[in-house]
């Protein structure tokens, strides 16, 4: 992946993350899972006592994600990224699909990795929105 490129586009996500104006930036983490026209972003914020779940922006997050993948040789693209967010600062991780443990479910996977950043603290996650477009049907 050309330098450049992958400079511009983890810059992107760092500007996305920022328009999340309710929590200050300091402390945030995005975990994302990627695959093939496949994304699946989870952004939580430190917060002392907790940690706060927030919905991510899946067209405009899901495309730079996809992008950073994209940009990638096949034969060296990852399957998750943690991007954390630390005063004026990020750093950046990258997983590949062989350093996986298969049989680790995803979502206590990424439990874990969050407590790996920001400790043993509960995760607080907010209400389903209101407009969330999720069909429901009556039996």
């Amino acid at each position: 992946m050309a330098s450049d490129e992958t400079d511009r586009i983890l810059a992107k996500i760092g500007r996305l993350l920022a328009e999340d104006t309710e929590y200050p930036l300091d402390g945030t983490l995005l975990h994302a899972e990627v695959d093939r026209n496949c994304v699946a972003p989870a952004i939580f914020k430190n917060r002392g006592n907790s940690i706060v779940f927030r919905w991510a922006d899946l067209d405009r997050l899901g495309d730079a994600l996809l992008d950073l993948w994209d940009a990638e040789e096949p034969k060296n693209r990852w399957a998750e990224i943690e991007y954390l967010i630390q005063g004026d600062s990020f750093q950046v991780a990258y997983n590949y699909k062989e350093d996986i443990d298969p049989d680790e479910r995803p979502l206590a996977r990424r439990d874990r990795i969050v407590k790996r950043y920001f400790g043993d603290k509960p995760i607080v996650y907010p209400p389903w929105p209101e407009d969330d477009d999720i069909p429901s049907y009556d039996l």
